[in-house]
């Protein structure tokens, strides 16, 4: 049987694309950064993590978030860009969307937003190449992520959207495996008011206890 362990498995030497030097790399949380942050870190690519995320509600859900992608940046000696928490921008983007579905239209909206952002700062700070860690996660359209990244660095000259798939190779169980090892805070909705208030809605309707935040952490049992 082929299994993914931290211990034994041998990173491959990654190269970034279009002979880029140095990376953006705009992230969601830590679980889903952890994986990808050590696999550039093994690879020696100079990266600077870019945290936009202003769809994350309430303040508090989004200030636990933040500081757990800060511990792991300080932890691999990676810079980390602290960026707007303009919810109010958020909020005017989706308005109209709040009943689309997850994958649906309001989330393209949101990955735009936030991509527009991440590219505006790599073009204004001499990266030619960002990524994002949102496609490792298996509740995301990677299609529709890609899409969202492309469009924003199309938006610059010579700016570039790095589309590699994080989940092959095992990315997706080292992912959870890391999420363990560094008892990041384990989040249990997407991130927006809108996501909240449907994964409620459906615990409620199966009978099962409504989310409490900022209490859950990975862990290896």
């Amino acid at each position: 049987m082929n299994t993914y362990s931290l211990e034994s498995f041998k990173r491959p030497k990654l190269k970034m694309p279009y002979g880029a030097k140095k990376l953006l790399m705009h992230s969601c949380c830590a679980p889903c950064a952890g994986e990808i942050m050590e696999a550039v870190a093994a690879s020696n690519i100079d990266t600077t993590i870019y945290f936009y995320n202003p769809n994350i509600h309430p303040k508090e859900e989004y200030e636990i978030r933040k500081d757990e992608n800060i511990r792991f940046a300080k932890k691999l000696g990676f810079s980390f860009i602290d960026a707007d928490y303009d919810k109010d921008y958020w909020f005017e983007r989706v308005k109209g969307y709040e009943d689309a579905p997850e994958r649906g239209d309001r989330c393209t909206i949101c990955f735009d937003m936030r991509f527009e952002r991440s590219a505006l700062y790599a073009h204004e700070n001499n990266f030619d190449i960002f990524t994002t860690t949102l496609g490792i996660s298996r509740w995301k359209d990677l299609n529709q992520i890609n899409n969202s990244g492309l469009r924003a660095a199309n938006r610059y000259n010579k700016l570039n959207f790095w589309d590699f798939n994080w989940r092959k190779q095992g990315g997706s169980s080292r992912m959870l495996e890391i999420s363990k090892k560094e008892n990041f805070y384990k989040q249990e909705y997407c991130g927006c008011v809108y996501s909240l208030r449907d994964t409620n809605r459906w615990r409620k309707f199966n009978d099962r206890e409504i989310i409490k935040r900022g209490i859950n952490f990975y862990e290896i049992k």
